[in-house]
Formats: structure tokens, C-alpha cells, sequence
């Protein structure tokens, strides 16, 4: 019988754009806190791939997966059904650098504080959370602003904070 494969021990992160870099301090240990925080709130393991990516980049993926022209703030990409009995789910979580500098500016928060719940928000997407309907986007709303504030970030949900993450799945 063959030994089980082990699971990659935290994400594995791409930094494309340099500017992630000079715009936030040690972006990919926030990014590793954040998806470690998130599978461990919902039980799952994983894999994670993160890409800190440019609109560009994220603008092509989502016109080739969405048939939108145009860039988003996150897109995410499922490997498997987290539904299947015994699945190791997992997925791509890519991230544009640009949207999300607009919309921490527009925010009035922080690259580092927009950047977690962005992760936070792919993960919850690969483990089945959705915000189509509004139970479902208040239930979402509440485990990020829970998760976000294990990691020192204050609730984006409050008043004068940004009122949605126009986050995408594919």
C-alpha cells in the first residue's frame, strides 16, 4: 500500500507584481497568516496557492474564466468540490494590486488590513462560503470580520469601513 502523500505545510505564494513588496510589510507572511487562519477556522487543508498579482493579470483571468473585461479584486479557483466525501479541496486565490490599493484608499484602510480580508475572503469562497443571497453574504461577513480580527484587523463591516468584497469565484 502506498504511503499517503503529505499535505504542503501553509500556502504556497507568488509574488508577481514587486510592488507588493514596498506597499506592504512582509506581504507573504501576512498572506501565509491569514489562509492559515481561515483553513483552520473551517477545518479544511488545503492546498492554497497565492498570487499577488497585478489588474492586468487579473483582468485577462477574468475575461478568460468569467467572461469579464475587466479587473476584480480577487478571483478564486476551486481544485475540487469541497462537497465530496474525503476530498482534499483546495484552489488559486489571485489578488490585483492595483483594485486593492483603490479600494483600501477608498476604504480609508490599510494595504495590510484589505489585503488579509481578501485572502480571508478567497478562503472562505474554496470552502463553500458564498455571498449570492443575503444569509449567506451576512454569515460570510461575519467569520471574516471574526478572522480578520484574530490577525489585529479591525471589522470592514462596520459603518464607514468598505461595504463589499467584490470578490469573484469561478
Amino acid at each position: 500500500m502506498p504511503a499517503p502523500t503529505a499535505m504542503p505545510v501553509g500556502p504556497d505564494i507568488t509574488v508577481v507584481d514587486r510592488r507588493w513588496n514596498r506597499a506592504i510589510r512582509h506581504p507573504v507572511r501576512l498572506v501565509t497568516r491569514a489562509v492559515n487562519a481561515a483553513l483552520d477556522a473551517t477545518g479544511n487543508q488545503g492546498p492554497v496557492t497565492v498570487v499577488l498579482a497585478d489588474d492586468l493579470t487579473v483582468r485577462r483571468m477574468n475575461w478568460r474564466h468569467r467572461g469579464r473585461n475587466k479587473p476584480t479584486n480577487v478571483l478564486t479557483f476551486e481544485y475540487a468540490p469541497a462537497h465530496t466525501p474525503g476530498a482534499i479541496w483546495g484552489g488559486d486565490i489571485i489578488i490585483a494590486f492595483e483594485t486593492l490599493a483603490r479600494e483600501a484608499r477608498a476604504a480609508g484602510r490599510s494595504m495590510a488590513a484589505h489585503l488579509a480580508h481578501l485572502v480571508i475572503h478567497g478562503v472562505l469562497h474554496l470552502a463553500q462560503y458564498d455571498h449570492h443571497h443575503p444569509g449567506e453574504a451576512r454569515e460570510m461577513e461575519m467569520e471574516e470580520a471574526r478572522l480578520l480580527s484574530t490577525l489585529g484587523f479591525a471589522n470592514p463591516w462596520k459603518p464607514g469601513r468598505m461595504a463589499t468584497a467584490r470578490g469573484a469565484r469561478s
